[in-house]
């Protein structure tokens, strides 16, 4: 495509010839009528004034005298160095009565009868020469007075106006469409700059454009501009927590087959082999499960949890996801209990997201807790939510560290964590419209608390 410039410069230099080729041809008509008027006004006082000469009160001889003195000067009426080359196309003749050539100039046309029609008329005359004429009919003194002028006179005449008026307009259009191609270049030079400016970043330079000053016209490109490069920076985040995301949420499971595949290894009856095997595959599948949980986590925004919304039983929920992590917890010496008051069933945005919280809850709670610890999950209901608690007895956090549990690789007195568990916890409660608590238990220990509203 081209140019903004080149494309502006064609459509002003080309709305410019056209106005100059409608203002010439308007000038070529007028001056046309113009000329035309001014000439044949002097064709009439030529006409005129040669009638008034032959008027003069003379005798016969002398009017005779009068036709001679007039043909004998107007024979030496050729282009010399005093006159001028016009003067032979400038005619006139007088006839008599009679139709006889009382006087005429050398120049004069020849005609097979004298014109009779008084006025302007346009004449041919036998050396197919056009002229534009004059007929004065005198009809006191019986005489017929014509004055012509060559159609040549007028046309190289306004071929001169025209010249002189074109070529002008010719080069002022030059000149100007050179001041506009400058003066355009001068107003998109901010445009240019910032493609420039575009150039020279690199390949990874996602910070915002601060191009200043900028036209108003340009500022809304720059916005747009920057909101590109926030939503890219944005997605490259997204990506990159999507990794990290993976490869915590990947690590308890794995655990939980590696316990499964050892049972498998240590079973010493059959009965015991196959429930281990059983344990396994259904390790396999929630793991299988996990993946396809962790590719819909990836787009984790607290506007980006799935909206389409399906009735479940979320006690039953709950229990699934906790049979399925006992086995790691008796691994790590640990007990689980699970209270339920009353049996919940709601209507929530996103059964994994569910399970991916209570994963990342209890995996906290284990981490934190003693050998032979006791981890409790409870699930109430009260004003008007779900509580989803998970209880421990490790040493409970910090006031000055709370806020921060919350925060994406931050991770306080465990040296194996990510620190993305309570962040996709706390993003997860955001989505569904509830809220995440942590609170430490007077007995000793943490409790928290996944708050998910009651919506039928």
């Amino acid at each position: 495509m081209t140019s903004i410039r080149r494309r502006t410069l064609t459509l002003i230099i080309g709305l410019m010839l056209a106005g100059l080729a409608v203002l010439s041809l308007f000038n070529l008509h007028d001056s046309n009528h113009e000329i035309a008027e001014v000439y044949d006004a002097q064709l009439a006082q030529n006409a005129r004034l040669l009638q008034g000469v032959m008027r003069m009160p003379l005798a016969g001889k002398d009017h005779a005298d009068l036709y001679r003195a007039f043909n004998s000067t107007l024979a030496e009426a050729v282009p010399r160095g005093d006159g001028h080359p016009y003067e032979r196309k400038l005619a006139f003749q007088v006839w008599s009565p009679q139709g006889e050539v009382l006087v005429h100039t050398a120049s004069a046309p020849s005609f097979t009868t004298p014109p009779t029609q008084p006025g302007f008329s346009d004449v041919v005359d036998l050396n197919k020469r056009h002229w534009r004429a004059f007929l004065l009919d005198d009809k006191q003194n019986g005489l017929r007075i014509w004055v012509g002028e060559r159609d040549d006179v007028r046309a190289d005449l306004v071929d001169r106006i025209v010249r002189h008026t074109l070529w002008p307009n010719v080069i002022g259009s030059l000149m100007l469409a050179a001041m506009v191609w400058l003066a355009i270049g001068w107003g998109l030079k901010p445009l240019a700059d910032m493609a420039a400016t575009l150039r020279a970043r690199h390949s990874g330079a996602l910070e915002p454009l601060q191009l200043t000053p900028l036209p108003s016209e340009l500022e809304p490109m720059q916005a747009a501009l920057n909101r590109m490069l926030a939503q890219i920076q944005e997605l490259l985040g997204r990506e990159r927590r999507f990794i990290a995301d993976a490869a915590h949420e990947m690590r308890t499971p794995l655990a939980v087959l590696r316990v499964h595949a050892q049972n498998l290894l240590e079973a010493g009856t059959e009965q015991e082999r196959r429930e281990s095997l059983a344990f396994l595959i259904a390790g396999v599948d929630r793991t299988s499960r996990l993946v396809n949980q962790l590719l819909t986590m990836a787009r984790l925004e607290p506007q980006a949890i799935a909206p389409a919304r399906q009735r479940i039983d979320l006690g039953e929920t709950v229990r699934n996801s906790l049979v399925q992590l006992t086995p790691w917890l008796l691994s790590k010496h640990l007990e689980l209990v699970f209270d339920e008051r009353p049996h919940a069933t709601s209507t929530v945005t996103d059964v994994a997201a569910i399970d991916i919280a209570l994963n990342n809850l209890i995996t906290n709670a284990a981490n934190f807790s003693p050998e032979h610890g006791v981890i409790t999950v409870q699930l109430t209901e009260a004003d008007g939510f779900y509580h989803l608690s998970v209880e421990d007895q490790g040493p409970g956090i910090e006031e000055v560290d709370r806020a921060r549990l919350f925060e994406r690789f931050y991770s306080r007195g465990n040296p194996e964590g990510a620190g993305l568990g309570l962040a996709i916890v706390n993003t997860i409660a955001t989505g569904l419209g509830g809220r995440v608590t942590l609170v430490n238990r007077p007995e000793g220990g943490l409790r928290a608390t996944l708050q998910i509203p009651i919506t039928g």
